[in-house]
């Protein structure tokens, strides 16, 4: 593996909660300075087996939140990020900035609120081990969770182009989204920018600024 000259920036958080939104206005600021980046987004539906695997797990294919081993179904998050490892490497390493929409701390969250207490826990640091050891993949330089209410995240993405279970179950994006912001409190690479502001949605350029301030474009 050559050096690493890039930089691994991921977006988290909640459905609804605006990371495509926000991945867009800062490409667009990337592109108008003539920054080299690259943005890929996960599950990578349609271009695998393992993220079709997924569309048909969150479609309900195989049944209710519960009814996939949640091992099993991370393996199969993972598989699918690993495809695109040596993509995500050749970019790092010729020195761009790659955006993921949706990284390793997607699984530990959303796949994680299946399980209680301890078991949770050591979830968490099973998904560590087998996507940065066993798989290999690229650690994130730094993260950026889009904290916003559950309710409103699942209002937003209402509009959905497919049914999905996780979306579905508010019960589900709050425990997922107070993982989230465990993993916040754990790790110092983590930003958490507030999406609310008296109950409402804050405006996208107003998030978006404050992104800048944290990616230093």
């Amino acid at each position: 593996m050559g050096k690493r000259l890039g930089k691994l920036l991921a977006f988290e958080g909640v459905d609804g909660s605006g990371k495509t939104t926000q991945i867009n206005l800062l490409s667009k600021i990337l592109k108008q300075k003539g920054k080299a980046f690259e943005v890929i987004s996960f599950p990578q539906y349609g271009k695998n087996e393992y993220a079709d695997y997924i569309y048909d797990y969150l479609s309900g294919k195989f049944g209710d939140i519960n009814d996939v081993e949640v091992h099993e179904l991370a393996k199969k998050y993972a598989d699918d990020r690993k495809t695109a490892k040596d993509l995500i490497t050749g970019w790092l390493e010729n020195g761009k900035l790659v955006i993921a929409n949706r990284y390793i701390s997607s699984s530990k969250a959303h796949l994680g609120a299946h399980l209680d207490g301890n078991k949770g826990k050591e979830f968490i640091k099973w998904v560590d081990d087998l996507e940065y050891k066993e798989n290999k993949m690229p650690r994130e330089d730094l993260t950026i969770l889009l904290n916003v209410d559950s309710k409103v995240g699942q209002k937003n993405s209402q509009d959905k182009n497919h049914p999905d279970i996780h979306e579905d179950n508010l019960a589900h994006l709050e425990r997922a989204n107070k993982i989230f912001l465990e993993l916040a409190k754990e790790n110092p690479s983590w930003y958490v920018i507030g999406c609310m502001q008296n109950g409402q949605m804050r405006t996208r350029e107003n998030i978006h600024l404050e992104i800048l301030k944290i990616v230093k474009t």
